[in-house]
């Protein structure tokens, strides 16, 4: 479905980016991977997809905190295979802490990587895809960009920020053959949730296989958690023809977290 595009995944060494990666290479798509981990393990993974599906991937070590390094690797990825077909903005970290309490320098971090990252890599990229005609940005928002949790302010408001983000980038792309789209992922079993488990599990004096089953009494109606797989899946209908005119639109994929 893919072949003979090109897509950059931020964040995709491990967790939901990963699945998004790995679902574009087995629909043909070259990839270009980010992200941060052992040097030997992200090569045994880069080799491994590029054996396994018989594409080109590329590994940029980039550390999106950064705008320039942020634009420096989509301009490296367009320079090295050929085009920028898919950007997908997935890179994340996350802080927990009341308002009154949350560290500066924690906010900053997060609005750094989770929303500027987004708008660099978006800026960077459209100049491409605009020039070919055909272009998909692909955001990984949450459903916390669409509700609100205690003790998230700032993740909460950089996804926010980056549905909104996606509405402007769609409007403005509108007719160009770019789209622009935000998917909304509820509880994934990501590092991320993982140590919020854990915490959970301390705090209760519960195992993790509890708090996990607590964790998703609290939001997520279907009682499991959407995997990377599934994320992928949707990734690749957005990229796809067959969403052609699906644009500026945030899509949960939550198990129905949102339509309380």
């Amino acid at each position: 479905m893919l072949k003979g595009k090109v897509a950059l995944v931020t964040g995709s060494t491990s967790g939901i980016g990963l699945g998004i990666a790995t679902a574009f290479a087995q629909n043909g798509a070259d990839i270009v991977l980010n992200g941060f981990g052992d040097a030997g393990q992200i090569e045994a993974l880069r080799a491994g997809l590029a054996a396994k599906y018989g594409v080109k991937v590329l590994y940029d070590g980039a550390d999106l905190s950064h705008g320039q390094a942020v634009r420096k690797m989509v301009d490296d990825a367009a320079d090295k295979l050929g085009r920028i077909d898919i950007l997908v903005n997935n890179a994340g970290i996350q802080y927990t802490a009341q308002i009154e309490d949350f560290p500066v320098e924690k906010w900053d971090a997060i609005i750094a990587l989770n929303l500027s990252a987004v708008f660099h890599g978006t800026a960077s990229a459209l100049p491409f895809m605009k020039q070919q005609g055909w272009g998909r940005i692909i955001n990984i928002a949450s459903v916390h960009g669409l509700v609100g949790s205690v003790n998230k302010s700032a993740y909460v408001a950089a996804k926010h920020g980056v549905v909104g983000l996606t509405k402007v980038t769609a409007l403005e792309t509108a007719g160009t053959g770019v789209t622009a789209n935000a998917i909304c992922p509820g509880w994934v079993r990501t590092q991320l949730v993982e140590k919020q488990i854990q915490a959970l599990a301390e705090k209760d004096g519960i195992s993790t296989d509890a708090a996990a089953r607590e964790l998703l009494s609290e939001k997520q109606p279907s009682l499991q958690f959407v995997t990377p797989e599934q994320l992928g899946g949707t990734a690749v209908f957005l990229a796809s023809d067959a969403a052609a005119q699906v644009t500026g639109m945030s899509i949960p994929v939550d198990g129905g977290w949102t339509a309380r």
